[in-house]
């Protein structure tokens, strides 16, 4: 079925299967209805290995990636490369939002400590709340594991600062070291867009809070 970002003359002219795939190209976040067509139509001109590839992908993705049960970054088994390194600082968490915020910081090589990824942030007005992340698992982590500092590593804008101090508010009693990145972070951007020496000075150069 065609979905209603096409016009009535496109869905006269275009197949059910090219339609559907522009579609489903329409839900991925930052693709609008010219790039999914552009990339619907490259996949058409492509050859079938190129397809078939592409979908094998997809369901392998699907199939064998989950979400670590200690962090909740990505893992293929119940935990993930990180949690399960032996060359990690055991008593330093890094609190990020998403998965891809691990990869910016991993990039820099300057990081060695764990994660805690949040998936989301605290918007009310978006509907998201403490209890629609990761939010709470944080703090069981914290009773019951060797940590000894926390890194808050949520975006520089209004609801990662938000995010942050919930966070430093329900940590503050546990007795652990809490400490936020350097201000060299542009305010208002994403961790995932963030150059590795922009990110390295602001992990060296976190605050205490």
């Amino acid at each position: 079925m065609v979905g209603s970002m096409h016009t009535a003359n496109e869905t006269q002219i275009l197949t059910e299967p090219v339609a559907r795939l522009i579609e489903e190209f329409s839900r991925l976040p930052g693709i609008g209805p010219k790039t999914a067509s552009r990339l619907t139509f490259f996949m058409l001109r492509a050859p079938d290995e190129a397809a078939r590839s592409l979908a094998e992908a997809l369901i392998a993705l699907k199939q064998q990636v989950h979400f670590c049960a200690r962090c909740y970054f990505i893992a293929q088994g119940e935990l993930c490369v990180v949690c399960t390194s032996p060359a990690r600082d055991q008593r330093l968490i890094c609190v990020v939002e998403e998965p891809l915020d691990v990869v910016a910081i991993e990039r820099t090589g300057v990081f060695r400590g764990l994660y805690h990824v949040l998936h989301g942030r605290i918007a009310p007005l978006e509907g998201m709340n403490r209890e629609d992340i990761y939010f709470d698992e944080l703090l069981d982590r914290v009773r019951t594991e060797p940590v000894e500092e926390v890194i808050l590593a949520t975006n520089p804008n209004l609801e990662g600062e938000a995010t942050a101090f919930h966070l430093q508010r329900a940590l503050a009693p546990l007795g652990v070291r809490i400490t936020r990145l350097a201000r060299g972070l542009p305010t208002g951007g994403d961790l995932e867009w963030a150059d590795p020496g922009t990110l390295s000075s602001a992990l060296e150069g976190r605050r205490e809070l």
